[in-house]
Formats: structure tokens, sequence, C-alpha cells
């Protein structure tokens, strides 16, 4: 993250997790974005499904992992390959109370989306001023 703010989502060590699969492990390149009532994380994901993709949030840390599936058209051999498949992992920190119950993931083009509601305690709110003795 190119911004260091409190109210921003921490990038938090790679690589803490084991993971059972060999291969490369990538960090997907992600964006986070505000609001009063929300957080959203958008990472890309190039090559990952739908049902290849976990996404956890425990205490405070969002980790979101994408297993990316080979390519191989059928009925063709390989003369030449560049593309390297793995891995997506990422953790990231988050510093509000979030509302479990209405977290929304949505994966479109190789960008998965998610959006995190604040929970009610965690959204800012005005404080009137009572007049009189």
């Amino acid at each position: 993250m190119k911004e260091k703010n409190e109210k921003s989502l921490a990038k938090y060590g790679e690589g803490d997790a084991e993971l059972t699969r060999e291969g490369p492990v990538f960090v997907p390149v992600a964006d986070i974005y505000e609001k009063d009532d929300a957080i959203l994380v958008r990472c890309d994901m190039p090559g990952v499904e739908e049902g290849q993709i976990d996404i956890t949030l425990e205490n405070n840390e969002l980790a979101i992992t994408g297993n990316q599936a080979g390519f191989r058209p059928e009925g063709y051999d390989r003369l030449s390959s560049e593309y390297e498949t793995g891995v997506f992992r990422r953790v990231f920190k988050i510093p509000q109370l979030i509302d479990r119950e209405k977290i929304m993931a949505r994966l479109r083009n190789g960008v998965l989306d998610i959006e995190l509601p604040k929970a009610e305690q965690a959204k800012p709110r005005k404080i009137a001023i009572a007049t009189g003795s």
C-alpha cells in the first residue's frame, strides 16, 4: 500500500501461513477503499475460479487464498510456457469492527471484491449536545 494511515487496512506479513500445495505463492495486488459504513478490498486474482477462493475473517485478520488452475487446451502439445500458475495469498489486519453476517464477496473477470460492512459501533455518529443547566 502506498498510503499509511491508521484507518486503512495494514499489510500483514505474507508467507506466515504454510500452504500444503507445492508451487509458487503470489501476492495479489490489492486496492482498499473505505466509506462511513464499509471497507472494500479489491484483489487481482487472474486465472482463479470462484470455487478455488478461500476468504476468512478471524479476529482482525482477513486472509485471502486463491488456487490458480493451469490451462492446457485439449489436443495440443505445449511448445513454450511462460505463464506460471500457483497460489495467491494475502493477509490483512483490519482495525475496524466488521459486521461478519453481512460480508459479501464477488469475483468478476479475475478481480475479487470483498465488501466488509462496519458494525454499528464502528460507524461514525454525531453526538448531540444537551442545552440547559
